[in-house]
C-alpha cells in the first residue's frame, strides 16, 4: 500500500459559505477496490486505536469490521457507532445487532434521506488521530465486487477534531438503536 505524506498550506481561513480550510498535513493513503485490499487495511488501522473510536455508517454488513471494531472494545479502547436507521431495517445482514449485544453504544440516524456517510475515526482527539473515509462501505461487496474508494488520512489534528465535531452533531440528532426489533 503506497502512503504520502502531504505538506500543503492554505493561507485562506474559510473557502466558500461555512466551510474552513484545514492545512493539509500528516500522511495520506489511498485503496482502489477491488484490487486494494480496503477491508484488511480498515481492520489493521483499527489494530492500532488506543482510545477510541467514531464509527459513521451507511451499511455495516463486514463481519472482519466488525470483529474488529469488538476487538478494540475488548482492549479498552471506547467505541460508539452511529448509522442510517432504513438501512438497518432493510438488510438481514447488518453487524449493527451483534456489535450493540456486546455493549458498544448504537444510534440510528433518522432525519436524513440517506446517513451516508462512511467515516471511521480512530484516537479522534490525539495528535495521530485518524480518518478514514471515501465511497467505501462497510460490506464485502464493497471490497470484492464494487469499485471504491479509501482514504487513510493521519496526523492532521485539526481534520480528525472536524470529523469528530460533525460525529457528534449527527450523534446528537440521532436515536439510540435498543435492539433487535425496536429501532426507534
Amino acid at each position: 500500500m503506497k502512503r504520502f505524506v502531504v505538506a500543503l498550506f492554505c493561507a485562506c481561513a474559510t473557502v466558500g459559505a461555512g466551510a474552513t480550510a484545514i492545512p493539509a498535513t500528516g500522511s495520506v493513503q489511498v485503496l482502489f477496490t477491488p484490487w486494494d485490499d480496503a477491508e484488511g487495511a480498515i481492520v489493521r488501522t483499527l489494530g492500532e486505536a488506543r482510545h477510541s473510536v467514531h464509527v459513521q455508517a451507511y451499511l455495516l454488513t463486514s463481519r472482519s469490521i466488525a470483529r474488529a471494531l469488538l476487538q478494540a472494545r475488548q482492549r479498552g479502547v471506547r467505541v460508539e457507532v452511529l448509522a442510517d436507521r432504513e438501512m438497518l431495517q432493510k438488510g438481514d445482514n447488518s453487524q449493527l445487532p451483534a456489535l450493540a449485544a456486546e455493549g458498544i453504544p448504537v444510534w440510528l440516524e433518522t432525519r436524513y434521506a440517506a446517513a451516508h456517510n462512511k467515516v471511521i475515526l480512530i484516537d479522534a482527539g490525539e495528535a495521530q488521530g485518524i480518518v478514514i473515509t471515501g465511497s467505501y462501505n462497510f460490506t464485502w461487496s464493497a471490497q470484492a465486487r464494487n469499485a471504491e474508494n479509501l482514504l487513510i488520512l493521519s496526523g492532521n489534528p485539526a481534520l480528525t477534531r472536524r470529523y469528530l465535531d460533525n460525529w457528534k452533531r449527527h450523534r446528537d440528532e440521532a436515536e439510540k438503536y435498543q435492539g433487535a426489533g425496536n429501532e426507534r
